[in-house]
């Protein structure tokens, strides 16, 4: 009996109040599985990033997809995440028989799909994704905080901490802050000045 192929997707940074949502989609290849796959954010970074190597040589196919913050303030988060799978799984070198999803909303897509509530961790090919999208978001936001000093990305990854909402602020949004969430729209209602920085993201 031939096995199908079967892509796994999640995403990373639905919660941030700055940055891209990255997904990941993956196929993974059932004669090579890979040991100590899980939820990505159980995982410590030092082991995200050694299941990372291992995804990328041992899948069959993976890709990321992404949707940028002037498309999460267009469509909102929900729509843009959606947006963001849809891309990872159109971008597979392989086209997946079916696809399973994290979570309990699916994108469009050409082929059977299915939402899995808790797949990130029950889910192989979706802890994958997890692990994907949540190692590659974060490089992002690393090279952030170096576009952006002072406001901690580094290490809230764009998370609303108290010290994130303390930096916002203080200094104001940048070019890369969600301006469609709450914190983000208070504090440009209180200084509605142009955010800060003017290059586009992912130059």
């Amino acid at each position: 009996m031939t096995l199908r192929i079967i892509a796994g997707v999640d995403e990373a940074g639905r919660g941030p109040l700055a940055g891209p949502v990255l997904a990941a989609a993956v196929i993974l290849d059932p004669k090579a599985p890979i040991a100590g796959l899980d939820d990505s954010k159980r995982l410590s970074a030092k082991r995200r990033a050694e299941l990372e190597q291992r995804i990328h040589r041992q899948a069959l196919a993976w890709a990321l997809g992404r949707a940028e913050v002037h498309e999460i303030d267009r469509l909102n988060i929900l729509h843009a995440t959606l947006l963001a799978m849809q891309r990872a799984v159109l971008a597979l070198s392989l086209l997946p028989e079916q696809v399973l999803v994290d979570g309990n909303r699916c994108p469009e897509l050409a082929v059977p799909v299915q939402a899995v509530v808790g797949g990130d961790r029950t889910v192989a090919a979706i802890s994958a994704a997890s692990v994907l999208a949540k190692v590659a978001r974060d490089r992002e936001l690393l090279a952030l905080d170096r576009r952006y000093p002072g406001y901690g990305f580094a290490k809230h990854k764009g998370y609303p901490t108290a010290a994130h909402i303390e930096a916002l602020g203080r200094l104001g949004p940048t070019a890369v802050h969600r301006r469609s969430f709450a914190p983000v729209r208070r504090v440009l209602a209180q200084d509605p000045v142009q955010p800060m920085g003017d290059i586009a993201y992912g130059d």
